[in-house]
């Protein structure tokens, strides 16, 4: 993984995913920044083939702009630490409060990316069968079940509302 997939900072059981806003066509230096204060941070990051006038060029962006992970705990110090980043605009929250993301979807995001899984962006769903893949490199990860002409497995990130598709053709599915 990349140094903007996931810092290296230990894990504390006491502490919990958040997704953050943050500025838009910033996210790679607002995550630099978490990781400098020792801020366990989650950039998903996918590479995209830009053409230039005389190339073509692999970048990384963000898989969802405007948007990066945290793993803190609730505290005011801890909060304040984060949003006193450059960058970082706010907690994603409901009601004033910071929604912890369950970390099972950050496993599932992360696991595509190590796996180099080709995904794209796609609607958010909340609705359809949710399915677990049996078996093969991407065993237990879980999703929503999208039918259309090839069969698509959508992992939702519920808290940014944004989720992505990968194609599943060859896999086994079991329903949860």
């Amino acid at each position: 993984m990349t140094l903007f997939e996931q810092s290296s900072a230990p894990r504390n059981d006491s502490f919990s995913w958040y997704a953050i806003h943050i500025r838009y066509r910033f996210e790679k230096k607002a995550a630099q920044q978490l990781q400098d204060k020792s801020i366990e941070t989650f950039l998903p990051l996918r590479t995209e083939i830009h053409p230039w006038s005389d190339r073509h060029k692999q970048i990384r962006v963000p898989l969802f702009p405007g948007y990066a992970f945290v793993h803190t705990d609730h505290s005011q110090a801890a909060r304040f630490r984060v949003l006193g980043t450059a960058g970082v605009v706010s907690f994603v929250n409901f009601q004033g409060q910071a929604l912890a993301v369950p970390q099972n979807q950050i496993e599932h995001l992360q696991l595509l990316l190590a796996r180099k899984v080709p995904c794209s962006l796609h609607p958010f769903l909340s609705v359809g069968q949710r399915v677990r893949i049996q078996g093969g490199c991407l065993q237990g990860l879980e999703g929503v079940l999208a039918q259309s002409e090839e069969r698509r497995l959508v992992i939702s990130i519920e808290s940014i509302r944004r989720a992505v598709a990968i194609e599943i053709e060859g896999y086994e599915l079991e329903p949860i």
